[in-house]
């Protein structure tokens, strides 16, 4: 079976969405897709396994509440 998630991130600015892309891209290599539009971060959640899909989610989530703290959003 093949699962496909896709998750948004909005930003205030510009400025924001591609800290948080710069900032997560290192632990997302090889696990996910990503890429900005305006505002936004865009990522692409593909695996085989419900499991290893949900993990990936979850830690894309928790490092991106890190950038959020760092930003001060």
């Amino acid at each position: 079976m093949n699962i496909q998630v896709n998750i948004t991130f909005h930003y205030h600015e510009d400025k924001q969405a591609e800290i948080a892309f710069k900032s997560l891209l290192p632990d997302n290599i090889g696990f996910l897709e990503s890429r900005l539009q305006d505002n936004s971060l865009i990522c692409n959640i593909k695996g085989k396994s419900l499991k290893t899909v949900l993990s990936t989610a979850d830690d894309l989530i928790s490092s991106e509440m890190l950038v959020e703290k760092v930003l001060e959003i």
